[in-house]
């Protein structure tokens, strides 16, 4: 049998974190683990990670890419998983509350114990992840639609996990054309006001 999982990503605080629920029943009760299930009948995969990923968590509307697929353990009722990648930006993330398992965002660096020999997915799905922001547009998942140039720094941060110089990384994210200037103006606090800028694209782009 086939199962599928979703690793969502998001930045909040300043960290790179992943999506976990805490599982109810057996196996691995009481572990956190990845939103996933089987397949039904008639699902395609794709169809299936939206359901679970919806079902357990409530998250929507975001864009899914195939990861890869694994081997499952022993213990696990599907013989192999197949994993898919998502970011949302945790500020228009509503999780269900209601569940008996309970959704919840986990830093990427202190993870708990995790079911289903998940730790691997995972560290997968990062790497896929710093690779591909060096050569696409990824990071707009990450933000809102209106954002200063230090968010996007604090993104890109909290997923290489090092800090970057801010002149060099300016001119390099402008000089790639992914971003614009709003004309828009955002103050913080004693702060002088920053530049809004926005994505060129909101969708899925290679530089």
């Amino acid at each position: 049998m086939t199962a599928v999982v979703v690793v969502i990503f998001t930045v909040s605080g300043g960290e790179l974190s992943v999506l976990l629920i805490e599982r109810s029943g057996d196996p691995y009760r009481g572990s956190w683990a990845l939103p996933g299930g089987l397949l039904h009948g008639g699902e395609s995969l794709k169809e299936a990670a939206v359901r679970k990923l919806a079902d357990e968590t409530g998250v929507s509307d975001v864009f899914l890419e195939q990861l890869y697929t694994f081997d499952c353990i022993p213990s696990s009722d599907a013989t192999v998983v197949v994993s898919y990648f998502a970011l949302v930006d945790s500020r228009r993330a509503r999780l269900r509350t209601e569940l008996e398992w309970q959704p919840a965002w986990h830093v990427l660096r202190t993870l708990p114990h995790l079911g289903f020999d998940n730790e691997r997915i995972i560290d997968y799905a990062s790497e896929r992840l710093r690779a591909k922001l060096e050569y696409t547009n990824v990071a707009y998942s990450l933000l809102p639609e209106r954002f200063t140039l230090s968010d996007l720094q604090g993104v890109y941060e909290a997923i290489l996990g090092e800090a970057m110089d801010k002149r060099n990384f300016r001119r390099r994210v402008v000089g790639l054309g992914v971003v614009r200037e709003t004309g828009q103006l955002q103050k913080r606090g004693a702060h002088r006001p920053a530049m809004l800028y926005e994505f060129t694209s909101r969708e899925p782009m290679v530089l």
